[in-house]
């Protein structure tokens, strides 16, 4: 989906949180600042100069946006730090910058503050460009990670293998449970799937393969993040469990409609909102960021990704568990398909 950072928060904070994408940027831009306590810096007027726009437009923003920008990396200076900042300036010999050495204080913005002042400005054409190269950066770094097949993303994780090999032995219990306890035909087995996919994030699997564009071939489990799986054997476990006991309380095999009453009464244990809820938050919020895929009806769960769960799908610990997957793929395939 088009990402309009201008407008949209959860964008402009994806981009900020995401280290690899930001260090790219960085690299790409080449923008020059003051090297401060270990960060590239900006004052104002640099700001203003990189954008080509008036110093007021930067103090405009700088106060309109002056929370999301704080937890960015603006700040105001002062006493010791100010000094400090000062003599950093007349070390490095930056060029083109008046801080008079008696002022009292002196906004200046980090690597991440100075993008998130190009996200919002629609003054600018420069930040105009600048928004575009980082969107551009971010598309590129995952598709490079992922191959171009972002919808494996979740792979990268390294809680992924065991979930996924444990997941497949709840399922088994599910289906038997099915098999040997309700009396329908097949049917069943995709209807109480489905009745779970919608229990947990809200969408039969039709709708889940036409969100992240799978194809037929595509198993929608090999596409879940850890905790998702976790979710839905929890489910299958307990279900299972719950449909074998109503089986041998009536001594006999259930209807399709004291099935679904015990599926119902499952569901509504108050247990199960906390994990559904951080569940439903942690897809939404991820396929947005990582997958480009935007989950409608979850919408009101999704929030800008945190710095550890880039490191965690994107870094170089993501890397050597993709390398192990497929290094390995033909023992993996093998325990999965194992009786």
């Amino acid at each position: 989906m088009p990402r309009d950072l201008t407008s949209s928060e959860i964008d402009r904070q994806n981009i900020l949180n995401n280290q690899v994408a930001l260090n790219e940027i960085q690299k790409e831009a080449n923008i020059r600042g003051v090297l401060f306590e270990g960060k590239i810096t900006f004052t104002k007027e640099m700001v203003a100069e990189f954008y080509s726009i008036d110093i007021r437009t930067v103090e405009r923003y700088s106060s309109k946006f002056s929370d999301e920008l704080k937890n960015n990396g603006y700040e105001i200076l002062k006493g010791k730090r100010l000094k400090s900042f000062i003599s950093e300036i007349e070390r490095q010999e930056v060029p083109d910058i008046n801080v008079g050495k008696s002022i009292p204080q002196l906004a200046i913005y980090d690597f991440r503050a100075f993008l998130n002042i190009g996200m919002l400005l629609v003054e600018s054409e420069n930040a105009r460009v600048l928004r575009q190269m980082m969107l551009d950066i971010v598309i590129d770094i995952i598709n490079q990670k992922t191959g171009g097949a972002t919808k494996y993303i979740n792979q990268r994780d390294k809680d992924f293998l065991g979930a996924f090999l444990g997941e497949e032995n709840y399922r088994r219990e599910f289906t038997d449970a099915l098999r040997d306890y309700v009396d329908m035909n097949n049917y069943k087995y995709a209807r109480y799937t489905d009745m779970i996919y919608q229990s947990i994030f809200k969408e039969k699997a039709k709708e889940y393969r036409e969100i992240l564009k799978l194809q037929s071939r595509d198993k929608i489990r090999d596409t879940l993040y850890a905790e998702i799986l976790d979710l839905v054997a929890s489910y299958e476990c307990g279900l299972a469990e719950n449909i074998k006991k109503e089986y041998q309380r009536l001594g006999r095999k259930l209807t399709n409609w004291e099935t679904d009453k015990v599926f119902q009464d499952f569901e509504s244990l108050p247990h199960w909102k906390p994990l559904i809820n951080r569940g439903r938050s942690k897809m939404a919020s991820r396929d947005l960021a990582l997958r480009d895929a935007f989950h409608k009806q979850l919408e009101e769960y999704i929030k800008p990704l945190e710095a550890d769960e880039y490191q965690r799908f994107l870094g170089t610990e993501g890397d050597e568990i993709e390398k192990l997957m497929k290094d390995n793929a033909d023992v993996l395939k093998r325990l999965k398909e194992r009786e």
